[in-house]
């Protein structure tokens, strides 16, 4: 299935819309590390997490992982495990993926600078669970929960987002 997002904030797909939130810093086709923008470009979804301890498991055609309280997400661009998953306490610098605001109850993973990760381009771009208000992300693409879920249902191998310039 193909997704796209045309900001400022709708995420289309075939047969469907829906609101989203994007990076504080809009979108930018030279997303660099912590610049807050969301990547423009088409990438393909990985894959899908969720919080066992919140949501039962998604029914997905895309792999699923439950997420567990030690896992985080590389962010550091020195590093030799940049833009992948690791396992808590890590001694570089890593994003925290079991989280209690519920951002990351079920997230997708985008294939955003991953084959290979290059240092400084972008790390742990996700499509995830929105704030209540849709406040802006720090480059993701966020949804309301249950769009989020209808539409992890729908993703099959091969799904692509591709992100639109403003």
């Amino acid at each position: 299935m193909e997704l796209v997002v045309r900001p400022p904030d709708c995420l289309s797909w075939p047969g469907g819309n829906c609101r989203c939130a994007l990076g504080r810093s809009g979108v930018s086709a030279n997303k660099r590390e912590g610049d807050g923008a969301t990547p423009v470009g088409r990438f393909l979804l990985r894959e899908i997490f969720y919080r066992p301890d919140r949501l039962a498991k998604p029914r997905a055609a895309l792999p699923i992982q439950a997420l567990e309280p030690d896992m985080g997400w590389c962010d550091e661009p020195s590093d030799p495990r940049y833009n992948r998953l690791v396992r808590l306490p890590y001694d570089g610098r890593c994003e925290t993926m079991w989280r209690d605001d519920g951002l990351y109850d079920l997230l997708v993973v985008l294939g955003h600078n991953d084959d290979p990760p290059l240092p400084g381009l972008g790390s742990a771009i996700f499509l995830h669970v929105a704030r209540p208000d849709f406040a802006p992300t720090e480059g993701c693409v966020a949804l309301a929960l249950p769009d989020l879920q209808a539409l992890v249902a729908r993703l099959d191998p091969g799904s692509a987002i591709t992100i639109q310039p403003g």
